[in-house]
């Protein structure tokens, strides 16, 4: 008897393992048909365009890297060769480590397939630096916990259904053999030694030496769209591939010769610049997409459609625009690097990556040593968002948020406090003229709004006059923010300033989308970009060029003659020709570069797509490989990847 040992007659660990792991599978995939039913205004008619082996084989290979990721901990508990683990309570501790972490991934899913609508992209580890300042988030949690009570419901269910379909070994402590010992272990190391390697390949996204780790940006050789990436993904993978990685490699197309000559940021000030000493003021309006004004939309529903903003419709009359319009991000934090500083978004938002450290400037910083007076305005907490550490690292010397609001006698801010964001649009915008007309001219000064934002409320003495309409919740948040407009060029139209003042409205990203022209790859970065002097010195009328953010900055130091070298990534559009005008974005692993008539789809190595969006502004016709213009586009497009990188790489965003 000595060598008996307490153990099971045979361990069954391996098969309950293997059932337990096809249930997390099961689980994995109902979550991607969720998110796609969810999303469904911006997958329903396209998905169906792409070959579903290759859906399929994307969806199971992410679905594997993550799951074997998440499962790291228990298959050591079930699989290791040991005979504790086949005791009643270490079992209990696997059962809980498997409903944890596969119960956090159901979570994840399914929120997801919510904040998707507001990103485009499955969300990544940078979101844990994006609202690490804010308060508010329970509130906002609640809301949409209300909002989308049947997701609740969903999550409840599958993980009530994991936990009542989860398998444990079966079998009975007895004292055993040594022959039986042997076969025990014998099962248990070949099954250990199984699932090693097949972990190694499944995390890794192959089995060959040639498969690098997959990343984000493999998915999109699985779907047609880049946008369409996210139904491959899923959000455990997401957050963990881009944990502690390395934002910004350089490419290194060219050498330093040849990319100097295909594309530079460095912008150096013509002789016969004529210096002007206007007074600037920035509006970024909060999810303003180009989609709700109406204006920009003459053809949209056969030349119906209205849109909700009346007032920029008219003050659109009254402005420099522009046929092709874009923001460079699909967030807040993008918006800002790319509006005030001309520094896109690519990879990950600038300012959630250690790069934030470097050394930047942007209008406010060239401006400030010009002796202008440099403010920014946001009504929410001071620090949300990091806007605050933005502003100051850019060259803003003062900042007004909620604190300062508070603080003015001339101001309620218990009472315009929306309860959950900021303060009103009206009363802030009010508020932001009503500080202007105290500064010393010249001034640059901007200003992000908050009213046109989750959870799509506004005041309750307009609930009456903005009602829900459209089918979209924005659009009542849209009217009241487009009033609040008109009543700050009311109060800014009756100060001595406003004449010698030049504004610029945009949005910091788009929204909640109703038409599918802006549910495309493009048409998701459909942001109004207007620029309006009231003493009639800037052009007038809509320009048949193409515009993005990262073009005010440079646009704007032109126009007011500015005299020193200086770093952006956009154009001047003042004097870039129009049919050389261009523009830049990246989402899930895709960068698109628009010029002239074509918009070129790259991955980094590999063009993915070119599309004519004049005739074909759904994609659906993918020219690759078929026009003239394909080789060029991409030479200037890699050259403006490369010069990003490497100037961020090394810290080079200034002129010294």
């Amino acid at each position: 008897m000595s060598c008996q040992i307490m153990n099971y007659k045979s361990s069954s660990s391996p098969l309950a393992f293997v059932l337990n792991m096809l249930m997390a599978y099961v689980v994995s995939a109902l979550c991607h048909v969720e998110f796609v039913l969810e999303n469904w205004s911006t997958f329903g008619e396209s998905l169906g365009r792409n070959s579903y082996a290759d859906l399929l084989t994307g969806v199971w290979k992410f679905d594997t890297s993550a799951i074997i990721y998440v499962n790291l901990l228990y298959a050591l508990m079930m699989l290791f060769p040991c005979h504790l683990k086949e005791k009643a309570g270490w079992q209990m501790a696997a059962k809980w480590v498997y409903m944890i972490c596969n119960g956090l991934c159901v979570v994840m899913n399914l929120a997801d397939s919510v904040y998707f609508k507001y990103t485009g992209r499955r969300t990544t580890a940078s979101v844990f630096q994006e609202f690490r300042n804010e308060n508010n988030l329970a509130d906002v949690m609640g809301a949409e916990l209300s909002n989308h009570w049947y997701l609740v419901l969903v999550g409840v269910v599958l993980i009530a259904l994991m936990w009542m379909m989860y398998r444990r070994p079966k079998g009975v402590l007895k004292l055993i053999g040594a022959k039986d010992n042997f076969r025990y272990y014998s099962v248990a190391i070949l099954s250990f030694a199984l699932f090693v390697p097949l972990a190694i390949c499944g995390m890794r996204g192959g089995a060959t030496t040639a498969v690098r780790p997959i990343t984000i940006s493999n998915a999109n050789q699985y779907v047609n769209r880049p946008i369409e990436a996210a139904v491959v993904l899923n959000t455990p993978f997401s957050i963990i591939r881009t944990i502690g990685k390395k934002t910004f490699v350089n490419p290194n197309y060219y050498d330093s010769a040849q990319l100097d000559k295909i594309y530079s940021p460095l912008h150096v000030p013509a002789d016969s610049a004529v210096v002007k000493r206007k007074n600037v003021v920035v509006l970024i309006v909060e999810s303003f997409g180009r989609e709700y004004i109406g204006r920009y939309n003459e053809r949209l529903e056969g030349g119906k459609y209205k849109g909700y903003t009346p007032f920029i419709d008219s003050l659109y009359e009254h402005s420099w625009s522009f046929d092709y319009t874009f923001c460079n991000g699909r967030k807040s934090i993008d918006g800002m690097p790319s509006i005030l500083s001309s520094i896109p978004m690519f990879v990950e938002p600038f300012f959630l990556t250690p790069a934030s450290l470097n050394k930047v400037s942007g209008i406010a910083g060239e401006l400030s040593k010009e002796g202008y007076h440099t403010a920014f305005f946001h009504g929410a907490e001071n620090g949300s968002m990091g806007f605050q550490a933005f502003a100051r690292a850019t060259g803003f010397k003062e900042y007004y948020g909620r604190t300062e609001y508070d603080a003015d006698k001339r101001f309620d801010g218990e009472k315009d406090f929306d309860g959950t964001w900021a303060i009103w649009d009206e009363p802030f915008l009010q508020y932001y003229g009503t500080v202007m007309s105290d500064m010393k001219e010249p001034f640059m000064t901007a200003v992000f709004t908050a009213s046109s934002h989750h959870p799509f409320v506004v005041p309750d003495e307009y609930k009456d006059v903005y009602p829900e309409e459209g089918g979209n919740v924005i659009h009542k948040c849209i009217r009241y923010t487009d009033y609040a407009m008109k009543r700050f060029f009311e109060y800014a139209a009756q100060q001595p300033w406003y004449k010698n003042t030049l504004f610029v409205m945009t949005s910091d990203h788009t929204n909640l989308s109703t038409h599918e022209e802006y549910q495309t790859d493009l048409g998701l970065f459909g942001a109004p970009i207007l620029f309006f002097d009231p003493s009639g010195e800037m052009p007038v009328g809509r320009s048949h060029a193409i515009a993005q953010q990262i073009d005010i900055m440079p646009t704007v130091l032109s126009y007011l003659g500015y005299g020193k070298r200086y770093v952006a990534f956009g154009k001047d559009l003042l004097t870039t020709p129009e049919d050389e005008t261009w523009a830049v974005n990246y989402n899930n692993g895709i960068y698109q570069y628009v010029q002239g008539d074509y918009v070129v789809q790259f991955d980094g190595q590999n063009v993915k797509g070119v599309y004519n969006i004049k005739d074909d502004w759904m994609l659906r016709t993918n020219l690759k490989g078929k026009t003239t213009v394909e080789a060029s586009m991409v030479r200037r497009l890699k050259g403006i990847i490369q010069s990003y990188m490497d100037r961020i790489i090394n810290d080079n965003l200034t002129i010294q």
